[in-house]
Parts: structure tokens; sequence; C-alpha cells
């Protein structure tokens, strides 16, 4: 397994398709499950590393190379950002390997001629690395935090605009870290039952710590593999963030009810459901093609849901059937998804200032086609995974100015330490950092009768 050649590979992919860098890493992490686990391990960590840093890398080899990154040859740009990489930012990685690993590569992949040009550039790095010039934060703050923190200037451009300066700066430091992997245990599984899991991991060297949240949200330390995790086939635990735990206990849900989980893939937020159902009442899922909801089958069935209905929709068509059926309507809609780029590198450069007017306009036509579906007194959850508010409080202020909705205090279904003046107000903004969870959002509204 050469995991600098399977990081350039992906880094490749990437640039001319749209395939998320999650879907690639794991593709050849399957392929080369029986690989050692520190090859794998150095894989993942330099490919995710890479994407993390790339506008920041792209800064320092423009610093040092007579030709800038944009103009480059795809493979020997992506080369240099890879070798950067474990020279800026992997202490554990010495400099020479990392120049003679590149110089290597570049030779075994046909660009022999260019192989002087990638080990002069790197080694001016590694030569230079702790004096590295960088934009000048008063002059041109934007472009200083974009470098030093790896973000499009849009975005922060935007959050500016959203939060201000100050608010800015104190959350950009965690807006990228790494998250750990949350099991949320099935709130039905005994004493004795968690505690061999728990055994189970321990003799597998997997640490895992209690989440101050929930009683049944674990946080893990490093493994690779959730498959092959003990209890993940018996459906003992669901791989699910906090954050999303918590839109599916403010809706509310008791025994008896009936709900609906309009944007359900994978499925997560209607298995958790269905556990408060305790086996009653009824939920209705769906989503837009067979193979998602193929997926929230497959977890539906490991985890031993059966009070559950699968369909295909399109949540911006009224379905006739669901109108004024649902006790609580569990609607989690498409977003830019700006909160969770500490678990997907890429987001940041997949998302543009334009796609958030497409979403919120998306996001509008699927509440339209829907808000009937919730009986007059029924909750609507509203949900999503970024802190942009013009997805987030502005489609709740959509909400309550064209439909019968009115916001609704959290403050009696989430954990008493989240409580604050917005959550009152039955809204909820977390973020990396702050909070114990991914960046998300979410909002309890009540049809009004």
């Amino acid at each position: 397994m050469d995991a600098r050649q399977l990081t350039l590979e992906v880094l490749l992919e990437m640039e001319k398709s749209s395939t998320y860098a999650n879907g690639l890493i794991k593709d050849v992490l399957d392929k080369y499950d029986y690989e050692d686990q520190r090859d794998k391990a150095f894989f993942k960590r330099l490919t995710e590393n890479t994407l993390e840093r790339r506008i920041t890398l792209d800064w320092v080899l423009n610093c040092f190379s007579k030709t800038p990154v944009e103009k480059m040859k795809p493979l020997i740009r992506n080369l240099l950002r890879l070798s950067a990489c474990q020279i800026l930012y992997m202490d554990n990685i010495p400099d020479s390997a990392a120049c003679n690993e590149a110089v290597k590569l570049a030779k075994r992949r046909g660009f022999s001629s260019l192989s002087g040009f990638v080990n002069g550039v790197l080694r001016t790095i590694a030569k230079n690395k702790d004096n590295l010039q960088w934009p000048d934060q008063t002059k041109e703050p934007i472009r200083y935090l974009s470098v030093f923190y790896g973000l499009p200037e849009w975005i922060l451009k935007l959050w500016e605009e959203q939060y201000g300066m100050e608010v800015l700066k104190k959350k950009l430091p965690f807006m990228a870290d790494k998250r750990p992997v949350t099991l949320r245990f099935k709130e039905n599984l005994s004493e004795k039952e968690l505690a061999a899991v728990m055994m189970s991991f321990s003799e597998n060297g997997i640490e895992a710590k209690k989440h101050p949240y929930f009683e049944t949200a674990w946080e893990l330390g490093s493994f690779e593999g959730v498959t092959s995790l003990p209890g993940f086939e018996e459906g003992q635990f669901y791989v699910q963030d906090v954050s999303s735990m918590l839109a599916v206990t403010a809706a509310g849900i008791v025994p008896g009810m009936q709900v609906i989980d309009l944007c359900s893939a994978p499925g997560g937020k209607a298995v958790l459901a269905c556990e408060k159902l305790q086996g009653t009442g009824m939920l209705r899922a769906g989503d837009v093609s067979a193979n998602k909801t193929d997926k929230i089958r497959e977890n539906a069935q490991r985890m031993g849901c059966t009070n559950m209905e699968i369909s295909i929709w399109d949540a911006t068509v009224t379905n006739e059937e669901n109108l004024n059926w649902a006790d609580v309507m569990l609607a989690d809609v498409p977003c830019s998804g700006l909160g969770v780029m500490g678990r997907k590198k890429d987001i940041r450069y997949r998302v543009t200032r334009q796609d958030l007017d497409s979403l919120a306009k998306l996001q509008k036509e699927i509440i339209t086609a829907s808000w009937q579906y919730v009986k007059p007194g029924g909750v609507l959850l509203y949900s999503t995974c970024t802190v942009d508010r013009l997805e987030n409080e502005k489609m709740v202020k959509f909400i309550t100015d064209n439909f019968p909705f009115e916001t609704d205090s959290l403050d009696d279904y989430l954990p008493a330490q989240l409580a604050d003046e917005q959550t009152k107000q039955g809204m909820l903004q977390l973020w990396p950092g702050e909070h114990k969870t991914d960046g998300f959002f979410l909002a309890r509204l009540r049809r009004i009768k």
C-alpha cells in the first residue's frame, strides 16, 4: 500500500469529478482493508490534512514556486500539496522523506523532467518553514484568516456579515476541527449489554468516553472501520452525531405518535424516532431516490425498527396521503453543510455563495409542499447542518410569516446546559468548540390550531 500515491489519486479524482472525498477515502480503505493499520491511518490522515489545508498550502507553494499553483500540471500541483502538507503539518514525517518520496513519485508517474522542480520547491519550503510570510492581518484581515484557517474568503465574508468579525475570530479555530465518531446506543440496551460492548471496545484498543449531553451517546478514540466494531451487526448502536440526536429529542416524540421524516436518508433520525415510539404508532420515512431509501431500509433493519414505512418521494411535491397525518414532522432539509467541515473536508470547495440562494429556494419549496402534513397542534422540527442564517433563522421567519406555525420553546426538551435566550424562542444554533457537536441548527415550531 503506497499511501502517498493513493492520496495523490484521490486528490486528482476530486479535481475532475464531483465525488466527495469521504466516499473516495472509504473506497480506498475498503480495498486495502487487509493492509497494516498504520499505513491506512497515514493515508487517511494525509488525504484529509491536505484537503483541509489546501488554501494554506497553495499560499505557501506560491511563495516559493516561480510557477503559480493554478498553472501547474494537475499531478504536480497535487503532489506538491500533499508533500508540503507533510513538511508543514505532520511532525512525525522527516522533511527529507517527504521530499525524496515526492521526487520518486514524480518520476514513477512520468514526470522525471519536473522532478528537480518538485525537489527544489519542497526543500526550500522545508528550509524556510519556521519563517513563513502570511497576509497582513491589519490590511487584509479576511485574506489572512482564509490562509491561516484554510477557508474560502467568501465564507468568511458571509460570516462576518452575519455574526461580526469578533465572533468570527472566536469561532474559526474550531470550525474545521476533526470531530470524534459518536455512537448512540439503543435506548433499550441493558446495562449488561452495554458493559459487554465496552469490554469488546477495550479489548480492541478503542477508547470510549461518555458524551455530556446524553447517557446513550459515546465518543470513540482513533479506529478505522465502523462496520467491524463489536455490536454493529447486532444493531446495538448507530453512528450519529449528538446534534442529530438533539433534533429528534427536541421534537418531543412519545409512544403512539405518527411521525414523518421528510428527507430521511441515511435514516439516523428515523431510527431514533422509532425507538422513542417503542414499537407503537407509525413513522413514515422517505427520500428522493431508491439509493437513498435503500440506505434507510438497511439501517432500519439492522436496528430492528418494525414500525417504519419507507417510500421514495420528492419532498418538493405534496403527498396527499400525508395531509394532516403527522403529530411530528422532522424536516432535516438539504443545506450547505458548512457546520460539518470538520467531518467533510472538501465541502468548503464544493459550495459557492450562489449555492446558498439555490438551497434556500429549495428549502422553501420543501416546506411549502409539506407543512400541511403536520396536524393542527402538531410539531414541525426544522433542522440543518449549517451555520448560515439565510438557511436557518431566516427560514424559520419564512415559515412563521407564511404558514400557521409559531416557534415553541426548546427548554423542556433539551439538556439543561444548552438552554439560553435563543432556545426560549424555539431555536438553537450549535457551534463546534462552543458545543460538543457538529455545527447544526434546529427549530421547534407548532402548528396553530
